[in-house]
């Protein structure tokens, strides 16, 4: 008997997604916990398991179609030997696929390398007169674009034209007029990520609707930069017990011990009540393509600097891979984003909802620092506290800030 694949809800806020890519196509055998289809989400991109067996019948929503609402069909999966309806509505729906355990990936905009080919299709472009094959995102893309799909060469199933088709071409440049008229210049247009639109909403409502004030302080930062010299030079030179801590390791750290010294900002604002975690939970930004992803270090206060050091790491180098799981980026109860690298003297975070605070760390850099009556060079970095002032009243923003500076400044708090 036919089946009807849905659209599953892959979070808890989901409403609808995106079908990336189709990992089967029609006339595929489909087993049980076999990958059949990437499906981009409000936060990742996640590839999704067939719950029943069967031949892949049909393909409703083809790839690249956006807005896709949660429990309507996608495809259709029939027996072997089955006729395979004309419609959706033909055969029996079948409760949406659970979200796979499986690694999420982060969206990220589509970058000017080759376009993907798949296995099964013939890339092949649409000969004049003949009809053009494309999904209905690469026809408005390419209309935006004033591209002509005649020309270009589809990567799809049966040599189907899609987004990234459409995004790669290049637009046929305007035969001159007669007489010479400056033209402005080119516009490339480059349409947004699910994830570029979740980030813009978030940080909107963020900026609109969460109070925020901004405290700041230098932190002297030599000590710490001399204990870290200190550990990294212990650290073996191979084998599985070499480590290197880093300063935002160091950070992380720190971080958590003032939240544990004052946890009034380790909490979360609600209209009936604020909200106290009992654990420290800290979200690290992150920059991937096209987007800022935050994995978490759970507990953070109570792991070691080599702990730390080694699952701060693995986390970023897998959400740069696009393969966190959901629940390692999804929660947290305070933020830190770094900039230091990039040689940023100062800057302001925007809080994340529905966290009460974030750190703004820039970097270290030499300056003068009076100490008595004598000026001295010591390396200073700026940090920035950007509080949620429904929760957290300023005297206790600057009562936390001093906090972080004290063990900063007295680093040894670290490895106690």
């Amino acid at each position: 008997m036919a089946i009807n694949i849905l659209m599953p809800a892959l979070s808890p806020t989901m409403t609808e997604g995106t079908v990336s890519r189709w990992l089967k196509k029609e006339g595929d055998t489909v087993k049980s916990g076999d990958l059949i289809a990437e499906i981009e989400t409000d936060k990742a991109t996640m590839e999704v398991e067939a719950v029943d067996e069967g031949i892949l019948g049909r393909i409703v929503v083809p790839e690249g179609t956006e807005g896709v609402k949660v429990n309507s069909p996608i495809a259709i999966l029939v027996e072997e030997g089955e006729a395979v309806p004309e419609t959706a509505e033909a055969a029996p729906a079948k409760k949406a696929e659970p979200a796979p355990q499986t690694a999420a990936q982060p969206v990220s905009a589509p970058t000017s390398s080759a376009p993907y080919v798949s296995s099964h299709a013939t890339p092949a472009a649409a000969s004049p007169g003949k009809r053009v094959f494309a999904s209905p995102l690469a026809r408005r893309i390419a209309a935006k674009k004033g591209l002509d799909l005649s020309g270009v060469k589809g990567t799809g199933p049966n040599g189907r034209i899609l987004r990234r088709d459409v995004e790669n071409a290049q637009v046929a440049a305007p035969a001159k007029a007669e007489m010479a008229i400056s033209a402005p210049a080119e516009v490339t247009r480059v349409a947004n990520s699910t994830m570029r639109k979740v980030i813009a909403r978030r940080l909107s409502e963020s900026k609109q609707n969460v109070p925020h004030f901004y405290v700041a302080v230098d932190i002297e930062l030599d000590a710490l930069l001399a204990l870290r010299a200190q550990l990294n030079a212990a650290s073996p030179s191979e084998g599985e017990g070499q480590f290197k801590i880093s300063v935002n390791d160091m950070m992380i750290k720190a971080v958590a011990l003032a939240l544990r010294s004052c946890p009034g900002l380790n909490v979360q604002f609600t209209e009936a009540e604020t909200l106290h975690f009992p654990d420290i939970d800290i979200s690290m930004a992150v920059s991937i393509p096209d987007g800022l992803i935050t994995p978490i270090i759970r507990q953070a206060d109570r792991k070691s600097l080599r702990e730390i050091s080694a699952e701060a790491r693995d986390l970023a180098k897998r959400a740069r891979d696009g393969k966190l799981k959901p629940e390692e980026f999804q929660g947290g109860t305070f933020s830190i984003s770094n900039m230091g690298m990039f040689g940023v003297r100062e800057f302001s975070a925007i809080i994340n909802p529905p966290q009460a605070g974030i750190l703004a760390i820039a970097a270290g850099e030499k300056r003068a620092v009076v100490r008595g009556d004598q000026l001295a060079v010591a390396t200073v970095m700026t940090a920035t506290l950007s509080v949620d002032h429904r929760a957290v009243d300023g005297a206790l923003g600057a009562q936390w800030l001093n906090a972080l500076r004290e063990i900063v400044r007295n680093p040894y708090r670290l490895v106690i």
